[in-house]
Order: structure tokens, then C-alpha cells, then sequence
């Protein structure tokens, strides 16, 4: 049913409960298993070489890359015990494109994310990823919510 699974992550605590999720699908139907992160890229580039010299700008963005390995490894590598059909991508980019993007690159069969479940202003102000790729996928999306978070009818 399943040969790639597309599992992205903002490494917030959403993400990693549906990490469980993912992990245990790609399990399941012996598939691979592909963790995306997407860093946003900064509103206006240009600035920080202004403000930063070049050299300060290159230990940032290995400092970020450790942080982000460190990330990595302790939320997701280290929980797959002996799963090992896995690959690891990240990118720059707006999150929403460069996941649709992704998955039609890797020929996904199914998007695993975490939602927030952002409702009022907070959606309006911040919009929702998971909507986005929910309605631009062309691949099966499995949006999963923290446990404990109750909707409450209007």
C-alpha cells in the first residue's frame, strides 16, 4: 500500500507524537520512512550580512546545523531502534511548498504531520502548514493532533 512515507517535522511536541505515528506505518508495511524539516528562510536574507560579519554569519549557521543535528537524532534516530529505512532531508524555504515539492520529488504515498490546530485570530494571523499541504497534496495527508486538545462546537 505504502513504499515512502513523508513524515514532517517543525520538532514541535506535535511533531513528535506524530512521529509515533509514522514510524509505526512505515514499520508496518515495510516502507521507507523520509524525515523532512523545513528551516524558513529569513524574511529579509540580505540584512543579516549586514549586521553580521562574515565570518560570525558562518559559525550561526554551523551552530544551527548542530542544533538541528542534535534535534534530529534525539527526537527521531534515536527512538527507531532498528528501523533502517530511513533518509533524512532538510531544506530551506517556505514549509508548505518545499513539503508539496518534496513529495511529489519522492513520489510519496502518504504525508505524516503534526497540526497545531491553530483556530481565530492565531489562523488568521499564522495560517496552518498542514491546511496548506492538506489542500495542495496530491498524496494522502495524515494530520495528527496532540492527544487532550478538545474542539469545542461554536
Amino acid at each position: 500500500m505504502f513504499k515512502k512515507i513523508l513524515f514532517c517535522t517543525d520538532f514541535s511536541e506535535n511533531s513528535h507524537y506524530a512521529f509515533t505515528y509514522a514510524l509505526n506505518l512505515a514499520k508496518t508495511y515495510k516502507t521507507k520512512l523520509m524525515i523532512l524539516h523545513i528551516t524558513p528562510e529569513p524574511v529579509h536574507p540580505e540584512q543579516l550580512s549586514i549586521y553580521l560579519p562574515p565570518e560570525r554569519l558562518e559559525e550561526l549557521k554551523l551552530s544551527q546545523k548542530k542544533e538541528l543535528n542534535e534535534q534530529l537524532q534525539k527526537h527521531y534516530l534515536d527512538k527507531m531502534e532498528r528501523f533502517k529505512d530511513y533518509q533524512v532531508m532538510i531544506k530551506t524555504g517556505e514549509p508548505f511548498i518545499e513539503i508539496i515539492r518534496t513529495s511529489k520529488k519522492e513520489k510519496a504515498d502518504l504525508i505524516v504531520m503534526g497540526t497545531h490546530g491553530r483556530t481565530g485570530l492565531d489562523h488568521i494571523l499564522f495560517g496552518s502548514t498542514a491546511e496548506k499541504v492538506v489542500r495542495k497534496s496530491t498524496c494522502p495527508v495524515l494530520t495528527v493532533r496532540l492527544p487532550g486538545k478538545k474542539f469545542t462546537m461554536p
